[in-house]
């Protein structure tokens, strides 16, 4: 059968499944167990006859959300802050990983450009930092300590204020994709020049792996999870932008919900940087060098772990569900 005979036969039942996976009809836990073996059925003649298709993806993500439904409904009894850090956000970070790559691949291009900048242009760190915070950095690195800025408030005040801060910088990156992506998009221009400036400046002050100690201590957590922040902002701005087979409502309103789950996610690792930089980033030229640099891997590992390889693991894991309902 040619492809454009066989979605024409199938549209209106394809349709019927979006309806009831997005709420728009109800369907009992039965009902949406037979739409999962028939469009399970749809999905493995589309692979077979049409394996490069469009109709492939389509159908591949109409299967996963109906089967996250079918999941989660018969997990509901159960613990559900447990299911939607375990299965339910890895699963929505493995269908959106190709924003979780762009948001990277911009990162290091920004944080390129501000280090090269830094380096080509003497005022371009004081123009981006402010005079004061340059100033006040020098002052501590003739003093021998160039994070001693980190111990200028209390351990709880600064706790509680840069994790306000950083959770106010993660909320603006994402919302700020309701403008298409560009808003998302050019505030991560901002942060990671900054970045890219702030690590220079030490590094042409001979202070480079002092810095990096102390910095990134905090730092593995909290600009990983600025990235994934960025990641959520453009897939809610790709959503407005690319509506696909849906109106520019569901497809917003599909994105929304998706990206709002994994933006969430960030939370508890954004609190987790601000406790590590409140408490601990102080000590950390007083620290042995082996503990501060085992701080910074483990972080790094945890986070890189839960939003990059896991993901994998449980669509992994699914699959083979699949496999076996089928």
């Amino acid at each position: 059968m040619r492809e454009v005979a066989f979605i024409k036969q199938n549209k209106e039942k394809w349709l019927d499944f979006e309806q009831a996976i997005f709420g728009k009809s109800k369907k009992n836990p039965d009902e949406m167990a037979s739409l999962y073996i028939h469009l399970v059925n749809d999905l493995s003649y589309a692979q077979t006859y049409y394996p490069k298709s469009k109709t492939v993806v389509y159908l591949n993500y109409l299967a996963s959300q109906i089967y996250q439904k079918i999941y989660k409904t018969k997990r509901e009894d159960k613990n559900r802050f447990v299911y939607f850090f375990s299965t339910e956000v890895p699963l929505l970070v493995y269908q959106y990983k190709r924003y979780l790559l762009y948001a990277f691949i911009l990162f290091f291009a920004f944080v390129t450009i501000g280090v090269v900048s830094a380096k080509y242009d003497e005022n371009f760190v004081r123009l981006i930092l402010g005079d004061g915070y340059v100033n006040e950095t020098l002052d501590n690195i003739a003093k021998g300590n160039p994070v001693a800025v980190y111990k200028s408030s209390g351990s709880i005040q600064s706790f509680i204020g840069i994790t306000f801060n950083n959770l106010e910088v993660g909320i603006k990156s994402y919302i700020y994709g309701f403008f298409g992506g560009i808003g998302t998009f050019f505030f991560l221009i901002q942060n990671c020049i900054m970045l890219g400036s702030f690590q220079y400046f030490f590094y042409e002050h001979g202070v480079f792996w002092e810095s990096v100690r102390g910095i990134w201590i905090h730092g593995s957590m909290e600009i990983f999870a600025m990235v994934v922040e960025a990641a959520c902002g453009f897939i809610l701005g790709a959503s407005i932008l690319f509506p696909r087979t849906f109106s520019r409502v569901d497809s917003l309103k599909i994105g929304f919900k998706d990206s709002f789950k994994i933006f969430l996610s960030t939370v508890p690792f954004t609190i987790a940087a601000g406790f590590l930089e409140g408490f601990i980033t102080r000590y950390a030229l007083e620290m042995p060098k082996l503990l501060g640099i085992f701080i910074i891997l483990s972080t790094l590992s945890v986070i890189s772990f839960y939003f990059i390889i896991y993901p994998f693991i449980v669509h992994k894991k699914i699959n083979f569900d699949h496999v076996r309902a089928i």
